[in-house]
């Protein structure tokens, strides 16, 4: 059996699966840092063209990928002789993909999650959904206020890694750390999860704010007030309230809620002009976890018996065709209650 404790030396076999931004940019930095990195793409003419150009042309265009990162369609060939396995594609799909390929996924390495969100219909993060197709492997997820392009583009960043093993999470840590990346350990998985998952939501309810021109002050009031139901509710879980606010959740939910790099915001500006739901993610043009993160959080909201307004409005305007001015008119009508 293969250690679940990786060391972080140049001869670590690596294979990502997801060769969206997040996937190539985590990829690319695990090669330039001195793994040898196999990157599944689901399309073969996607993996070719990698391989082909060095650079992945729809979703990090000219960025130059290092030469220890190779590009396949294939999940035998990704998976053969790896160290470690990094998932990192839309959470939506994840279930689905465990399962397919049940069969070849082996059991005696570490799982690494850079994914964020839920399984639509279930609300399970990708710890569980990891866990309930392959049993207690070793786990650890990846997170933190970190856009795709910075990160590939060797700008300074910081991220966060959890894992109920610390020195899983130390190994997967020293993956990742360079001159350009910081890069910290903790032992929190459920905060991570659940800080990630949540704060596309929030992003969404920010850009709506923005779209409008509600102003600076309001849109604080959504970060503060958005990470103090997503507090609540961490809490009620077993989180660990530090993580709320660290790199994972406050750091994470201002860069989401601020920056136009973020689909989320994207998104909530779009619906501020006034285009519909469906022809707004079009436009966006990849997935907009916040959408399906929203009905997730409204159901363990109600599962753990927490109050979660901004959240909760956000569900309605998206799924039961709740105006967005009408949202917002209906969040400042609510009663103070104390202030936590």
């Amino acid at each position: 059996m293969r250690s679940a404790h990786p060391d972080s030396n140049n001869l670590a076999r690596i294979a990502v699966f997801g060769a969206g931004s997040w996937g190539t940019a985590l990829a690319a930095t695990l090669a330039a840092n001195g793994a040898q990195v196999r990157l599944w793409a689901r399309d073969p003419l996607k993996a070719e063209q990698i391989n082909h150009a060095r650079e992945n042309r729809y979703y990090l265009p000219g960025v130059r990928l290092p030469a220890l990162l190779s590009a396949t369609s294939s999940v035998t060939h990704a998976v053969a002789d790896a160290d470690e396995i990094w998932l990192v594609m839309p959470t939506a799909g994840l279930s689905d993909f465990l399962a397919e390929h049940q069969a070849i996924l082996p059991r005696d390495i570490p799982y690494i999650s850079g994914s964020k969100g839920f399984e639509h219909g279930s609300g399970r993060r990708v710890s569980e959904l990891v866990e309930h197709h392959l049993g207690a492997v070793a786990f650890a997820v990846v997170s933190g206020p970190t856009f795709a392009l910075e990160i590939a583009q060797g700008s300074p960043s910081a991220i966060a890694v959890a894992s109920t093993d610390p020195a899983l999470a130390e190994a997967t840590a020293n993956r990742l750390r360079n001159q350009h990346i910081r890069c910290y350990g903790l032992t929190d998985v459920t905060g991570v999860e659940l800080a990630g998952g949540l704060k596309n939501v929030l992003a969404i309810a920010a850009g709506t704010s923005d779209g409008f021109g509600f102003g600076a002050n309001a849109r604080a009031a959504l970060i503060t007030r958005g990470l103090a139901e997503v507090s609540r509710l961490g809490a009620a879980m077993g989180a660990d309230a530090h993580t709320f606010t660290g790199l994972a959740g406050l750091g994470d939910l201002v860069l989401t809620c601020t920056d136009n790099h973020s689909r989320n915001r994207r998104f909530g500006l779009l619906l501020a002009q006034g285009v519909e739901r469906d022809q707004a993610i079009a436009q966006i043009g990849q997935v907009v976890e916040g959408i399906g993160a929203a009905t997730e959080g409204v159901r363990l909201a109600e599962q753990y018996q927490q109050d979660l307004p901004i959240i909760s409005v956000v569900h309605r305007v998206l799924h039961e065709g709740l105006p967005a001015r009408a949202a917002v008119a209906e969040l400042l009508s609510r009663e103070p209650k104390r202030l936590v």
